[in-house]
């Protein structure tokens, strides 16, 4: 007996809407990894290759050769080398012999052939180093690395090849062909390498090293340039895109399948499917691209900061170098000169600098000069301790000077494109002041590598 009330929908119509709703969110999730990908590349453009010499703390990329002073050894080439890894496997072979039951229900037994390989020795190395380009080099810890190698060994040999036993065990596994893979990568000696990842301080000198950082987004170091890895995420973020589009067709294709539609139905409805898609993924990109942006504007203000911190520390210092310097005896003229140079550049704040009130000029060449010229000054310890902190902390300034100018010549370019200046202009951003000095010199580090 039938109630009053309306048709309950047959099972097919159920099935076919709840595999509807399904692909729908698997299209979601395709296009929210499509932006992810697409994230990660843009980052990658969005962060500006440094100079070795311009590498300060924060989010870096930076390439040149792979350096060091004593070099490593791989282990089958025995090339030099800053990092390897390598494998020997020995293939084996072995028949079986398996019973079975026919269509009728008989015993029978066959016999079939298994292969494959077993590793039977592994190894690697790595260490810190240095990578050099036409302005200097920067250290590179690279534990904790995405790394990505070049391939300097991929060879399989017999039993007569002295690779066999030299650099493989004299035991050999249970139904081996005597054929083993000899396999090995590397960075090697002087290579050119690409390095994306986030910088901090040494703490044996005034200089910056790159290494691992839970919270940094990328840490890379390849044999590839920016251009080859970004292709691979750009590659990723198009497939995943397609995949998303043909998941949610095909999922409403599944839904038409299990209801009665009119043609006119199905093509709305195939409509609907391809717009709501990219509907979402204009939202999806949209939400990526603020977050994006406002990740780059904050990198642009922890990198002022890293300034700010080191002008108020040379704010502090001028002071007392005046009072030292108004000790020297003779030379007036000159010495009242040097006074009024440091107390102008001592009244110089760090708001003053960024707003270009005022300009930030280079003192520690002139200490070191003055030094020369008073040598009782280079007798007196506060003089000297207040000379080696001065430049250290000028040397500092510079560094982190060329990495914020950079970094705000990257922001600044990204939030006047079409369209991510109209949500620039949503999320209030506006372009970063430059940071001018003159006259400032970073202490130089000399190593000499190994030829």
């Amino acid at each position: 007996m039938h109630g009053g009330g309306a048709d309950m929908p047959n099972a097919p119509a159920l099935s076919a809407a709840l595999i509807s709703v399904i692909s729908g969110c698997i299209g979601i999730a395709c296009s929210y990894a499509s932006m992810r990908a697409a994230r990660v590349r843009r980052s990658l453009l969005d962060t500006p290759t440094s100079k070795a010499q311009g590498v300060f703390i924060g989010d870096v990329e930076v390439k040149g050769t792979a350096e060091l002073q004593k070099p490593l050894r791989s282990f089958l080439t025995e090339s030099a080398c800053v990092y390897y890894t390598w494998s020997v496997a020995e293939h084996w072979s072995r028949i079986v012999v398996e019973t079975y039951r026919d269509e009728k229900g008989n015993s029978r037994t066959r016999t079939r052939t298994e292969a494959g390989t077993t590793t039977i020795a592994s190894g690697g190395e790595m260490t810190p180093f240095f990578v050099k380009d036409d302005t200097g080099f920067v250290l590179v810890r690279p534990d904790g690395a995405r790394l990505e190698p070049s391939t300097t060994l991929s060879t399989s040999c017999g039993a007569d090849h002295p690779l066999y036993y030299v650099k493989g065990p004299a035991n050999a596994v249970v139904d081996s062909t005597h054929v083993r893979t000899f396999s090995e990568t590397a960075i090697g000696l002087h290579q050119e390498v690409f390095v994306v990842g986030r910088a901090r301080e040494r703490a044996d000198t005034v200089a910056a090293e790159i290494a691992f950082d839970p919270d940094a987004r990328l840490f890379i170091v390849s044999v590839r340039d920016e251009a080859s890895i970004g292709g691979g995420y750009r590659v990723a973020a198009w497939v995943w895109s397609i995949f998303g589009l043909l998941i949610s067709v095909a999922g409403f294709t599944l839904y038409a399948s299990g209801v009665n539609l009119t043609q006119t139905q199905t093509v709305f409805g195939y409509a609907m499917s391809v717009a709501a898609y990219f509907i979402g993924l204009a939202l999806v990109w949209s939400w990526m691209t603020l977050n994006t942006l406002l990740v780059l504007r904050e990198r642009v203000r922890r990198a002022w900061s890293n300034i700010d911190v080191q002008l108020r520390r040379r704010h502090d210092l001028l002071p007392n170098l005046v009072e030292v310097v108004k000790g020297i005896r003779g030379h007036e003229a000159e010495t009242q000169r040097v006074i009024a140079f440091l107390r102008s550049q001592s009244g110089v704040s760090p708001e003053m600098a960024r707003g270009s009130q005022a300009r930030v000029v280079g003192v520690a060449p002139l200490i070191f000069a003055l030094a020369e010229s008073y040598p009782a000054l280079k007798a007196q310890s506060n003089f000297l301790a207040l000379q080696v902190e001065l430049s250290q902390t000028e040397s500092r300034i510079a560094l982190a000077r060329s990495y914020y100018n950079a970094i705000a010549t990257a922001y600044n370019a990204r939030i006047v494109v079409m369209p991510v200046n109209g949500l620039a202009a949503i999320g209030g951003l506006r372009a970063a002041p430059f940071f001018e000095a003159t006259n400032l010199e970073r202490e130089v580090e000399r190593i000499s590598f190994a030829q």
